[in-house]
């Protein structure tokens, strides 16, 4: 898990077959003291966030698999809450 900061929306003229109805976004990673962690990453969403939101994001592969009820889905990331300022 890791804080990010969604910088933006994704569009896929051609996706996998389990992303589709799901909402893309980009989050940037950030360190603890909210600074930049990495390249950006595409992430999938079920919580409704916005650019600017700052959010908890999970890479757990399976844990994202069972979220989406897909058993061969290439997706690794997804907003897993939205943070409280």
């Amino acid at each position: 898990m890791q804080i990010a900061t969604i910088v933006g929306q994704a569009t896929a003229t051609v996706k996998h077959p389990s992303m589709t109805g799901w909402k893309l976004l980009i989050a940037q990673p950030l360190t603890a003291d909210g600074q930049p962690d990495g390249e950006p990453q595409l992430v999938i969403d079920s919580l409704s966030a916005g650019v600017e939101d700052r959010v908890l994001i999970c890479n757990d592969g399976a844990g994202t698999r069972k979220l989406m009820d897909s058993k061969n889905s290439p997706v690794r990331w997804f907003v897993m809450g939205i943070c409280d300022r």
